[in-house]
């Protein structure tokens, strides 16, 4: 079969039984016609909780640029079914970046994924300076302080926090409209940010 109409039928999310309904093939064709995109560039594979592989097709992944959800997948056990999304080219994301782009997306799934950046995150500086600019930096506190409830992070800096930590003049913001914790209302009270997450919504994590 054509590469090209071979990349058309499948592009997308994929595993071997879809790749053998969309084909009309049996197992061990599909696992070829895996092979031949996956020889071009065009296909990214991670393994599922249940060890089953599942096949990321695009075009774009011939191109070697950088997704952010490729950075969160590799770093949290929580993952994320990656969209048609801008990637990154030249560099890889930093964990800062990703980070604030997780929040940025407005996704309850991306943001409670790229808690667990906050593991390995340590330049408090960048991240510090690209909250400020997304108009974030209350609500990557807030998100800090909840990953410190279910795992081990690295230690935010005095000055992050300091500067971070809202005036007494400052009203709540969201990090989602319209949506509150009811578990996490602590922290909520120290950043002045309402949190879209409960504790169940964490049990990942645990």
């Amino acid at each position: 079969m054509d590469t090209k109409i071979l990349l058309r039928k499948l592009e997308g999310v994929q595993t071997i039984p879809t790749v053998m309904d969309n084909l009309h093939v049996n197992r061990r064709q599909a696992i070829y016609y895996i092979h031949v995109l996956k020889k071009q560039g065009f296909v990214k594979t991670r393994r599922q909780s249940n060890n089953r592989r599942v096949y990321y097709i695009s075009f774009e992944n011939s191109l070697g640029g950088f997704s952010y959800y490729d950075i969160i997948n590799k770093n949290s056990p929580i993952k994320l079914v990656e969209p048609k999304t801008d990637l990154v080219y030249g560099k890889e994301p930093t964990l800062e970046e990703t980070l604030i782009y997780a929040i940025k997306t407005g996704s309850l799934r991306a943001m409670l994924a790229a808690l667990a950046l906050f593991r390995r995150i340590d330049d408090w500086s960048l991240l510090y300076r690209l909250a400020k600019e997304g108009h974030v930096v209350r609500q990557v506190g807030a998100l800090y302080d909840l990953a410190r409830k279910v795992m081990r992070t690295r230690r935010m800096t005095s000055r992050f926090r300091n500067n971070a930590l809202p005036k007494k003049s400052d009203g709540f913001e969201y990090i989602l409209q319209s949506m509150k914790s009811y578990d996490f209302r602590d922290i909520e009270s120290v950043w002045k940010v309402h949190l879209p997450f409960n504790r169940r919504d964490l049990e990942d994590y645990a």
